[in-house]
C-alpha cells in the first residue's frame, strides 16, 4: 500500500532554464511570435520574431 509521502507530488524546483528565458522573450513583446522548437521532449531553441506596427492615416487608405 502507497505511503502518504508518495502520494503528494514533490515540491516543484526552480524554474527551468527554458522558462525563464520565454518569460523574459515574451515581457517586453507587444506583437509578435514566441517559437519553442522541441527535440527528444526537451526544448532546444526558443524563436522570438518581433512586428513592428505602423499607424495608418486616414488619406493613406484605400477608397472604397
Amino acid at each position: 500500500m502507497p505511503t502518504e509521502s508518495t502520494l503528494v507530488p514533490p515540491e516543484p524546483s526552480a524554474e527551468p532554464e527554458w522558462l525563464a528565458l520565454v518569460r523574459a522573450k515574451v515581457q517586453n513583446l507587444r506583437y509578435g511570435v514566441v517559437q519553442l522548437v522541441v527535440h527528444d521532449g526537451r526544448v532546444t531553441q526558443i524563436e522570438r520574431t518581433e512586428k513592428t506596427r505602423l499607424g495608418v492615416e486616414r488619406e493613406d487608405r484605400p477608397l472604397r
